[in-house]
Parts: C-alpha cells; sequence; structure tokens
C-alpha cells in the first residue's frame, strides 16, 4: 500500500511538472477561472446545506427513538 502511496505522488508530480501552469493561465487569460472557482463554491455550499438538513433530520429521529 505504501508503495502505491508513492508511485501515486509520484507520477502526480510528474504530471503537473510535464504540463506546467498552462492551464492555470489559460483560464487567467480567458477569464474563465472565475467561472471555475463559482462552479467549485456552489458545490461546497451545497454540500454544507445537504449535511446540516441531514444533520437535523438525524436528530429528530434520535430524540424520537429516545422518547419511545
Amino acid at each position: 500500500m505504501k508503495q502505491f502511496l508513492l508511485s501515486l505522488l509520484a507520477l502526480t508530480f510528474m504530471a503537473t511538472n510535464a504540463f506546467g501552469n498552462s492551464g492555470e493561465d489559460f483560464l487567467r487569460s480567458t477569464g474563465k477561472i472565475y467561472a471555475v472557482v463559482a462552479v467549485i463554491v456552489v458545490m461546497f455550499v451545497g454540500i454544507a446545506i445537504f449535511l446540516i438538513l441531514l444533520d437535523n433530520k438525524l436528530t429528530k429521529v434520535e430524540n424520537q427513538i429516545r422518547n419511545e
């Protein structure tokens, strides 16, 4: 398992060095980086809201079980 993680880390390092920052420069130059950031923020906010609602539902169920 340790060898697998080390090889995955090495592969990731080689891939980032091979491509460089061309992807970031392209997104910045076209102004699409803001769209990418917006999508990521919306996803995280949606996940956070989902987890909060799920926690509230679980708390209600736990309270019902305790009261019975």
